[in-house]
């Protein structure tokens, strides 16, 4: 690219922030694409300078998945964390409170009682284990998540065999409970810091 086509470009894209008044960086690259019929790195390179020689004040591109844990958990994208959260809890709650003589509540109570010892378990160890979404299509991570629940429930069991408490309902609900909740904890802040470090090296790369 030539000096003169630098600037044209440069002039350009100063031009686009007055007229459009993009709020950041994101927005000025989304604009200059469709305007000026630029690809994205040839775009950033000159904004990036733009701003390096101070002619332009933006914030830089916005990177949602580089917010804090406490904000992160808040988000949309940990909404898996609190269904799972919620179906283990419930599913807790209807154990000690629906009786099995109950009809048709006891059903809820089974339905629940099926995903608490056969997916839930599986499922956050999987996630904690492998938290991007490319690591693993759907069909593996539900036969893992299955796989593993079979093996985890009999472990728990075979555990509290020898402790005071026994195998019994109480026991087992509150442990697989525990187990799910810290599974579902450590996955969240493993997808957590893989989502934060790939926004960081893709605002990195940008910048380049």
């Amino acid at each position: 690219m030539t000096k003169k086509s630098k600037e044209s470009i440069e002039e350009q894209i100063i031009q686009l922030i007055k007229s459009e008044k993009p709020e950041n960086i994101q927005q000025l690259v989304k604009l200059a694409e469709e305007k000026l019929k630029l690809g994205e790195k040839d775009i950033l390179k000159n904004v990036i300078r733009l701003i390096n020689e101070n002619k332009i004040k933006l914030k830089e591109p916005s990177t949602p998945t580089a917010k804090n844990l406490k904000a992160y958990i808040r988000s949309a994208e940990a909404y898996w964390f609190w269904t799972t959260i919620s179906l283990a809890i419930a599913t807790a709650v209807t154990v000690f409170t629906v009786p099995e003589d109950v009809y048709p509540l006891v059903y809820a109570r089974y339905v629940l009682g099926s995903i608490f010892v056969l997916w839930l378990p599986g499922y956050t160890l999987i996630k904690a284990l492998f938290p991007s979404k490319k690591e693993m299509d759907s069909i593996e991570r539900l036969a893992l998540s299955i796989g593993l629940s079979l093996a985890i429930v009999p472990i728990v069991g075979l555990l509290l065999n020898y402790t005071p408490w026994g195998i019994r309902l109480t026991p087992i609900t509150l442990s697989l409970l525990a187990l799910t909740i810290c599974f579902a904890l450590a996955a969240l802040v493993r997808e957590h810091q893989i989502r934060t470090s790939q926004a960081h090296s893709k605002l990195k790369s940008h910048k380049k």
